[in-house]
């Protein structure tokens, strides 16, 4: 295994790139929206500039018509006997129903699945209905809850479901979805 790919990755409808320094603001101004927020808690200015624009090595920014749309966290474990990617993503409330976080996600697996990984996971909060949904829709299987995984405001814990997805499931990488 290599690196991560190279970027950008081109789809029907989204690309995804590293970052850019003018990503900041869109990208502080969808983690504040509540659809986004509630799952995605505490991103201010600096924390966005921290984890998305300085530290940008595991970062794609998902775009769409030449615009912010989100952003995902492609984090590749090191051992080579062991060749996992762990992938978290977030898309603006103004870009849901059409399947971009979707297509985002098939693009970043069909390179990694290039690239000699052989499974990606996902923890989104178990409470996540929509994007459960979505991700086994893909293909992903549950595999278990991750019990007392997420501190949320106030302090109190909530679970996660932990899902993966194997080459083997698709040897070609999942499907993109299809344009209406």
């Amino acid at each position: 295994m290599t690196a991560a790919p190279t970027l950008p990755l081109v789809g029907p409808l989204v690309t995804l790139r590293a970052p850019r320094a003018d990503d900041q603001a869109p990208l502080v101004a969808i983690l504040a929206e509540p659809e986004v927020s509630v799952w995605w808690v505490g991103y201010t200015p600096e924390r966005v500039q921290a984890e998305f624009i300085d530290d940008a090595e595991h970062v794609r920014i998902i775009e769409v018509g030449g615009e912010c749309a989100g952003a995902m966290f492609v984090l590749r474990g090191a051992d080579a006997e062991y060749p996992t990617t762990v992938m978290h993503l977030f898309i603006g409330t103004r870009f849901r129903g059409r399947r971009v976080g979707e297509e985002a996600l098939a693009l970043a697996i069909r390179a990694e699945f290039a690239d000699g990984i052989t499974r990606v996971t996902l923890d989104p909060n178990v409470n996540n209905d929509g994007a459960i949904r979505a991700y086994e829709r893909m293909g992903f299987q549950r595999i278990g809850v991750l019990r007392d995984y997420q501190v949320r405001p106030g302090g109190h814990l909530e679970d996660a479901l932990f899902l993966d997805l194997t080459r083997g499931d698709f040897p070609d990488g999942p499907p993109l979805p299809a344009r209406a």
